[in-house]
């Protein structure tokens, strides 16, 4: 396999866009975005390929797949029957093929592997959504299947900036669990201090931006001092009459209200608190 192996990739979404526009830059040669046979997909396959300078946008049924490397970035449900569809395609022998999803493993791609490709799993521990593209630079990929795609994914990692780790198969669902707390139910827990602070009187555009300052601050300190030292409030403080103040405040807002006391239980076992006792009190109370 040549030093960069020309790339094919399969799903124009956000995360193939991302990858085929950062993989493009490092020097690797994008030669087909591979679409869904509708008239989106296609649009989408079109405007990618032209970014990045592909030979080619296709669909499924017309993919060519001469690239060195096949790359499925298609949603989790939507991968083994991908590599079903594209499995006549091409010959697959010295080819490698891998799939991003965080919560599957490389055995989606069996079929690829049963027709001589090597594969693998490799997704990176980053979000992705319309409006942004971020940097790869310093984020972990997380790594799993055949020995040669894993040689191969570690040269585009590192070329990509990013860091590398592999990872055994049956532990991806925790890892992808892990990854949703990092990320989606982080803002899940932002958007209901927004709801909770419609009860404060504030709108959900002034409770957004007022709490910037404090969760920038908050994940300043988490990266420098640990979770120990970014810990502040009325738990670690042992102040359990506040707690049970919050507590009624927030049968307003029931939602929110389940929130805190789960989130409570979890800084009582995991971080440091004072009066225990007196804040167990006040979280079954």
């Amino acid at each position: 396999m040549a030093a960069k192996p020309s790339i094919a990739i399969v799903g124009p979404g956000r995360l193939g866009t991302a990858l085929a526009v950062t993989l493009g830059r490092a020097g690797y040669p994008i030669s087909e975005i591979v679409c869904r046979n509708n008239s989106a997909a296609k649009r989408k396959a079109v405007a990618l390929a032209r970014k990045v300078h592909a030979a080619r946008a296709s669909t499924i049924n017309g993919a060519r797949l001469n690239a060195d490397v096949v790359w499925f970035c298609v949603p989790d449900r939507e991968i083994n029957n991908a590599a079903h569809q594209l499995a006549s395609t091409t010959d697959w022998k010295r080819k490698i093929a891998f799939h991003s999803s965080g919560a599957l493993s490389s055995d989606e791609l069996n079929i690829l592997r049963h027709r001589g490709s090597a594969v693998g799993s490799i997704h990176p521990m980053m979000t992705f959504v319309n409006g942004s593209t971020p940097s790869l630079k310093g984020v972990p990929f997380a790594m799993e299947g055949d020995a040669a795609a894993i040689r191969a994914g570690r040269r585009m990692v590192r070329d990509l900036g990013g860091e590398a780790f592999t990872i055994q198969k049956q532990h991806k669902i925790a890892y992808h669990a892990w990854g949703s707390f990092a990320s989606p139910l982080l803002v899940a827990t932002l958007v209901t201090a927004e709801h909770l602070a419609r009860a404060a009187g504030l709108s959900h555009r002034e409770a957004r931006w007022k709490m910037l300052p404090i969760v920038k601050q908050t994940i300043a300190n988490y990266e420098t001092l640990g979770p120990a030292g970014a810990f502040s409030g009325p738990i670690v403080r042992g102040d359990g009459e506040i707690v049970r103040k919050h507590l009624q405040a927030l049968k307003k807002v029931p939602e929110a209200r389940e929130v805190y006391l789960a989130l409570a239980r979890a800084a009582m076992r995991y971080l440091p608190s004072r009066n225990r006792a007196q804040l167990k009190k006040a979280l079954e109370g």
